[in-house]
């Protein structure tokens, strides 16, 4: 069993770009009212969405999507899980302005500050993204406005903020003191450009992080420095061929398949192998990772909790052992299947 999620798929460099390096292009556009210019994050290039042809500016699925996929799995998709967007300022007092799609701020598991919040890193000097703020939806409703942070260290800085996990945006604004500005940040270079694509259930959008820069595939994201699109659907992560079929059009590094949790051991031995089968007819060499479930925490007392995580367990190993030897180009290191905990380890 592997015990490394990512053992063979090269994602493990660190990546930095050294601000020196940033060529200045044409100013943003901004509003401007009470000293403060307001900048759409829009025009920054929002990270996390894998198709532009969109109904709304933050969906996580086409609109084309509509009708063909469950309308469960619609609904859900309308939430901005997973998006952030990266920029460039040096000011000193940030703020941020946003408009929710729904005035449910918290669900009684999760907190406000993961369903509708938003959460705030700033790149250190050796690269790595460290914590700066968690942007709290104070308002009752759904127009937000709220500070980032005050008293920053002077200096050009690269910063990274992450959107609702479990609410919908149809706007975000960054706000700088109008002696400041905001530009883009740099691109992904050509080794790191293509996205971690992440399918699974109400645990891979964020359930329940309190803050949405911690869920762990924003976790992940930000420790190898690639972009993350998460398509986790609550209690509809289930290998649909719908769904597969859309994941299929994306120019992943790696598919995660993490879908256990959504589905009995029945489920799971009959989806698994279609699931990979219709992956690889547009991704022939890219690596897939079948994650197992996870177990629940009071299987050592419910026999019928610890039966279902056994079922599962054992359902995708027996899916994924003639999927290394079929000729669907599953061996070597184009195919994984790692424990959950394994995942958990990795962060």
């Amino acid at each position: 069993m592997h015990r490394c999620l990512w053992l063979g798929v090269g994602l493990c460099c660190v990546l930095w770009y050294p601000i020196e390096t940033v060529v200045a292009g044409d100013p943003l556009k901004f509003q401007e009212a009470d000293g403060v210019r307001w900048y759409d994050i829009r025009q920054l290039g929002v990270e996390g969405q894998g198709w532009t042809d969109t109904k709304a500016p933050y969906d996580r699925l086409p609109a084309r999507a509509e009708g063909k996929v469950r309308d469960a799995v619609w609904s859900l998709s309308r939430n901005s899980a997973g998006m952030c967007v990266r920029f460039l300022t040096d000011a000193t007092t940030m703020q941020a302005r946003w408009t929710l799609t729904s005035d449910r701020l918290a669900m009684p598991h999760m907190a406000a500050t993961g369903v509708s919040g938003l959460d705030v890193y700033a790149r250190a000097e050796d690269g790595t993204w460290r914590w700066l703020a968690c942007v709290q939806p104070k308002a009752q409703g759904v127009v937000q406005t709220s500070p980032i942070a005050s008293g920053i260290k002077p200096g050009l800085r690269e910063y990274l903020v992450y959107l609702p996990l479990y609410n919908g945006v149809t706007s975000v604004e960054i706000g700088v003191p109008s002696a400041h500005e905001i530009a883009d940040a740099p691109d992904y270079d050509a080794a790191h450009v293509q996205p971690i694509v992440f399918y699974g259930t109400s645990i891979t959008p964020g359930a329940c992080a309190s803050r949405t820069g911690m869920v762990h595939t924003a976790i992940l994201g930000r420790r190898y420095q690639r972009p993350v699109i998460n398509l986790g659907f609550s209690g509809n992560g289930r290998m649909e061929p719908e769904v597969t079929a859309l994941i299929g059009e994306l120019d992943a590094a790696v598919f995660v398949i993490d879908c256990c949790p959504n589905m009995s051991g029945k489920e799971t031995g009959e989806r698994t192998r279609p699931l990979v089968e219709q992956l690889r007819q547009t991704h022939p060499e890219t690596p897939i990772v079948l994650v197992e479930d996870r177990r629940y925490t009071d299987a050592w007392l419910l026999a019928s909790r610890a039966e279902r995580n056994d079922g599962n367990h054992a359902a995708l190993k027996a899916a994924y052992k003639p999927l290394r030897r079929c000729l669907i180009r599953c061996s070597g290191t184009n195919s994984r299947l790692t424990r959950s905990s394994a995942l958990a380890e990795s962060m």
